[in-house]
């Protein structure tokens, strides 16, 4: 008998109707004779409702207790699925992490897993039950519950399906894959049926909201099959269509990769851009710059260093938009007069659009076809960084969308196969 992971949104458990739902549609999979794992995300709003709660209490509430207030939304979630589950005459059990138990190291609000005992699970699976675990959370050396941060209940299905070997983890959202880029940008835009983890993890890194990056980088290092597809759709839709729906995340490079030089473009308006003018130009002078700013725990993303003019150069990096006062704060008081540079400026008003695909190491003239189209619209570049499957370039913010638009148009991705 296949084991498969179901992992359901707070969308899909938005409502007790939408809990009977992913019931029903459980339960299909259960009667095709599946052993079936689900983790569920607190209900949608729950988790923010809890934090605003606590922040209404204290601005910076201790990380432990947080957690011990977070991971209440994904318990309420578990117990009413079973509960709809029991209500269709299944047998079905759900688990906090602790009790799995998924253990975790002590980082609260941003926890990593480090193992998970199956014991208990596979005794239930093997019993006929159907098997509810939390997401988001498991449990330190201490007994202390931990959180796995925001978008952490993906990861936690992808780790769960590792460890029970199962065949497919499927995470049921709100829309019906992963698309060449956002719809509501460009309404061209078509589902893709395959992507690989490589060109999935750049996707999410770079702004794409489909996935955790977390869960894409575990389930391509574990190897294990990722489909993305809706809970939207009829729960009693044909088994058959829906395990080919949605968009399957492989670690096979799709036979295709020829004909497709690009996937998709991706897109994030959270950046800022910071330069640091007249920086004297000798060893070291990145770190002393940047060390600062990473022992803030801001997190940098792309960097370039100008021509040295006269012993001089200029070094600019993008942060995320909500770290942007807090940098400038940190390389005003702790850098600019330490390293004798010129002076700070900065730009909150920035995105950043990149092209992603594995086409793209046997294709010539990505490159310049992305800057022959931003140029002919019109739009500066500020900033470029590349990998083997990606370029990305930094511009004003108000051009975004129309780079987008312009891009996916050019790299005929609304017409690809």
């Amino acid at each position: 008998m296949a084991l498969v992971v179901h992992k359901y949104g707070g969308t899909s458990m938005g409502s007790t109707d939408r809990i009977k739902n992913v019931a029903r549609r459980v339960a299909k999979w259960h009667d095709a004779g599946y052993q079936i794992i689900v983790v569920p995300s607190a209900m949608s709003g729950e988790t923010n409702r809890l934090i605003g709660m606590a922040r209404e209490i204290m601005p910076q509430p201790d990380p432990r207790e947080l957690d011990m207030l977070a991971s209440t939304g994904e318990q309420v979630s578990v117990a009413l699925l079973a509960m709809a589950l029991h209500a269709l005459g299944k047998e079905a059990v759900s688990y906090a992490g602790w009790q799995v138990a998924i253990r975790t190291d002590s980082a609260f609000t941003k926890a990593r897993i480090q193992s998970i005992d199956d014991v208990k699970v596979t005794r239930d699976l093997d019993a006929g039950r159907i098997v509810i675990i939390t997401g988001f959370q498991g449990v330190d050396g201490d007994g202390n519950i931990a959180t796995l941060g925001r978008g952490g209940s993906d990861t936690s299905a992808v780790a769960i399906a590792v460890a029970m070997n199962a065949k497919e983890c499927l995470i049921y959202t709100d829309v019906d894959g992963v698309y060449t880029t956002d719809p509501r940008v460009v309404s061209e835009a078509r589902r893709l049926n395959t992507v690989t983890f490589e060109e999935m993890l750049e996707m999410a890194s770079l702004g794409s909201k489909v996935l955790q990056i977390r869960s894409v980088e575990f389930a391509g290092n574990y190897k294990m099959p990722t489909r993305v597809l809706s809970s939207l759709t009829d729960p009693m839709i044909a088994l058959e269509e829906e395990t080919v729906s949605g968009t399957l995340i492989s670690f096979e490079e799709d036979t295709n990769m020829e004909q497709a030089a690009i996937t998709g473009i991706a897109f994030n308006r959270d950046e800022a851009k910071i330069t640091v003018l007249g920086v004297p130009d000798r060893p070291g002078i990145a770190f002393q710059i940047l060390g600062p700013v990473a022992e803030a725990n801001i997190e940098v993303d792309m960097i370039i260093q100008n021509q040295s003019v006269d012993g001089k150069t200029d070094f600019t990096f993008t942060v995320p938009r909500g770290e942007y006062q807090k940098s400038m704060e940190v390389l005003t008081n702790s850098v600019k007069a330490h390293i004798g540079a010129a002076s700070i400026a900065g730009d909150a008003k920035v995105s950043k659009v990149s092209v992603v695909g594995v086409g793209m190491r046997s294709h010539v003239g990505i490159a310049s076809t992305m800057f022959r189209t931003l140029s002919e619209e019109g739009i500066n570049i500020l900033m470029i960084s590349t990998s083997e499957i990606k370029i990305s370039v930094l511009i004003d913010e108000k051009y975004m969308e129309l780079a987008v638009r312009a891009l996916h148009k050019a790299f005929d991705l609304e017409n690809a196969d």
